[in-house]
C-alpha cells in the first residue's frame, strides 16, 4: 500500500468525522424539542448514502467520455462493478487497494453533502420521507454530479464540468478541487428547493433562530473544521501542494470568523460565538473549491469576504419568505458560489487579476456554479414535491408544537428526571 493511499484512507476517516459533527452543530443550533430528530437526519444520511454509494453510486461518478453511449457520460454505467465486486477481488489478491481507498474517499463527500441539505428543513420534516429524498437525491443529483466535477481517466477530466474548458475551446480548467459545486453549491440549492416545499415552521421569525445549545455548536463547528483538512487535502496524497492546502484551510476560516464578528457588531452592536462559528463555516465553505490554486494572502480576503457577504445573507430568508431553518443556503450556497466565482478573479497564474488578465477563468466558473445549482434544484425540487405530495414531507402542525423528537423517535435529546 502506497503512503498516498493511507494518506486518503486517513483523509476519509476525518472526512466521515465531519458528518457527527455537523449533526452536533445542527444539533444545537435547534431546538431543545428538535435536537434528536435534527441529529437522526445526519446519521440516516450515513446509514443510506454510504451504502448506496458502495453498491452503485461510485460507479456512477466514474464517467467515461469515450464511450459513443451519451448516458455513460453523464451518469456513469452503475452496474460496471456493483457492489465493489472487482474492486474487492484485486484488493484481496494483493492489489494495492487504490480503488477501494477512493470508494472509500468518495463515500464520505457524498454523505456529508446530503446531510447538509437537512439543515433547511429542521423543526418539521418527517423522518421517512427524508430518507426517500435522501436516496433519490444521492442518486440522480450527487453521484453524476460528482462525476461530473470530479472523474478522470488517464487523459484527464472526463465529466463536463471538469472538461469544460476543453469543450469551449478555452486554454483553462474548470477549478473545484474539493468540492465548492459538487458539495456546497449542490447541497445549497437542494436546501432552497426543499425550504420551498416544505414552507415555514410555525411562528416562522428571527425569535425562532436562538440555538438551543451554543457549546454543542461550537464543538460540532470545531468537528467540522479538524475534519476538513482531510476533505480538502485527501487528494493532494502524496503532493507538496498538500502544504498550501493545509495552510488555506487555516486562514480563510479564520478570516471568515473575523469577516462575520465585524458584521454582526456594526449590525447588533455584539459578536456573538454563533456567530464566529458560522462564520468559520463560511470561509470552510468558501476555500473549498480553491485550496489549492489560491495564494495565503487572497485565501485571507475571501475568507473575509464570505464571512462578511453569508453574515449578511442568512438574513434574506426573512426579506423573501423561504424557511431555510439552518441557513444552509444563506452559508453552503452564497459562501460556495463565491468561492467558486472567486477563482475567476485571483486563482494562481488564471484569474483575472493574478493571470493573463482575461476573463476565460471567470467564464468556466461561473457557468460551472450555475449548470450544477439549476440542475440540483430543478431535481430536488420534484423530489420533494412528489413525495409531499403522496406520502408527505412535514409533520402536522401540532405534532411540531408538541415537539418532533417525541413524536417521530420517541426519545428526548436532555432526560432531566
Amino acid at each position: 500500500m502506497t503512503p498516498g493511499t493511507i494518506w486518503l484512507l486517513i483523509s476519509a476517516a476525518l472526512v466521515l468525522f465531519m458528518t457527527p459533527g455537523l449533526a452536533f452543530f445542527y444539533g444545537g443550533l435547534v431546538k431543545a424539542k428538535s435536537v434528536v430528530s435534527m441529529m437522526m437526519l445526519s446519521f440516516g444520511a450515513i446509514g443510506l448514502v454510504a451504502v448506496l454509494w458502495v453498491l452503485f453510486g461510485a460507479n456512477m461518478a466514474t464517467l467515461d467520455n469515450s464511450s459513443d453511449d451519451w448516458i455513460k457520460q453523464v451518469l456513469g454505467n452503475p452496474f460496471s462493478d456493483f457492489g465493489q465486486w472487482d474492486a474487492a477481488k484485486d484488493s484481496f489478491a494483493g492489489g494495492d487497494g487504490g480503488v477501494l481507498a477512493s470508494v472509500a474517499y468518495g463515500s464520505t463527500f457524498a454523505i456529508i453533502t446530503v446531510a447538509l441539505i437537512s439543515g433547511a428543513i429542521a423543526d418539521r420534516a418527517r423522518f421517512f420521507p427524508w430518507m426517500l429524498f435522501a436516496g433519490l437525491f444521492a442518486t440522480l443529483v450527487y453521484f453524476p454530479v460528482a462525476g461530473w466535477v470530479f472523474a478522470f481517466n488517464d487523459d484527464g477530466m472526463t465529466g463536463w464540468v471538469g472538461n469544460l474548458g476543453d469543450n469551449l475551446g478555452i486554454d483553462a480548467s474548470t477549478i473545484d478541487f474539493a468540492g465548492g459545486t459538487a458539495v456546497h453549491i449542490n447541497a445549497g440549492a437542494a436546501a432552497l428547493a426543499l425550504a420551498l416545499v416544505l414552507g415555514q415552521r410555525v411562528g416562522f421569525s428571527k425569535d425562532l433562530q436562538k440555538p438551543h445549545n451554543v457549546p454543542l455548536v461550537l464543538i460540532g463547528a470545531a468537528i467540522l473544521w479538524f475534519g476538513w483538512f482531510g476533505f480538502n487535502t485527501g487528494a493532494a496524497a502524496g503532493d507538496g501542494s498538500a502544504t498550501l492546502i493545509f495552510v488555506n484551510t487555516i486562514v480563510c476560516p479564520a478570516a471568515g470568523i473575523l469577516g462575520w464578528i465585524i458584521v454582526e457588531h456594526f449590525k447588533n452592536g455584539k459578536a456573538t460565538s454563533v456567530g464566529a462559528a458560522s462564520g468559520a463555516v463560511a470561509g470552510l465553505v468558501a476555500i473549498t473549491p480553491s485550496c489549492v490554486a489560491l495564494q495565503p494572502i487572497w485565501a485571507i480576503a475571501l475568507g473575509l469576504l464570505a464571512g462578511g457577504v453569508c453574515a449578511i445573507a442568512v438574513d434574506l430568508k426573512f426579506k423573501f419568505g423561504y424557511d431555510d431553518s439552518l441557513d444552509v443556503v444563506g452559508i453552503h450556497l452564497v459562501a460556495g458560489v463565491i468561492g467558486t466565482l472567486y477563482l475567476g478573479f485571483f486563482a494562481i497564474d488564471t484569474g483575472l487579476f493574478t493571470g493573463g488578465g482575461n476573463f476565460d477563468q471567470l467564464i468556466l466558473q461561473a457557468i460551472s456554479a450555475l449548470g450544477v445549482a439549476v440542475y440540483s434544484f430543478a431535481v430536488s425540487y420534484g423530489i420533494a414535491t412528489v413525495i409531499n405530495r403522496t406520502i408527505g414531507f412535514r409533520i402536522h402542525q401540532d405534532e411540531e408544537a408538541a415537539g418532533i423528537d417525541s413524536v417521530l423517535h420517541g426519545e428526548e435529546g436532555y432526560a432531566l428526571v
